[in-house]
């Protein structure tokens, strides 16, 4: 794991909704109209926090038709399991310097 994708986990779990979101996909994959049913929010705002959480990889989503021809997007949980202390922070740092010092440069 790079500082880049710790911070993108980090960002995305920091939101209530979106773990609000994460624990709606506990049980199994949902469509977004019925997860945001369940939420309480609308679905604009529910895919706005999805792509977010899509993005640090902790859920996927897929388009499917329904049996009546209507388009779905369905999410559901991507495995992770992230443990977070002074270790892993560490791990990150030295990782993201020695892909600086293999590539020979100095990344900003």
């Amino acid at each position: 794991m790079t500082s880049e994708e710790l911070l993108t986990f980090l960002a995305a779990v920091g939101h209530a909704q979106r773990l609000r979101a994460i624990a709606g996909l506990a049980n199994g994959r949902m469509y977004v109209s019925e997860l945001a049913r369940e939420l309480g929010m609308s679905r604009p705002l529910l895919y706005m926090h999805l792509e977010r959480l899509e993005k640090a990889g902790l859920v996927v989503g897929n388009l499917e038709l329904s049996d009546d021809g209507k388009a779905l997007k369905y999410f559901e949980l991507a495995p992770f399991d992230v443990r977070l202390n002074v270790q892993t922070i560490l791990d990150v740092l030295r990782a993201d310097e020695e892909s600086q010092h293999a590539s020979g440069g100095n990344q900003s």
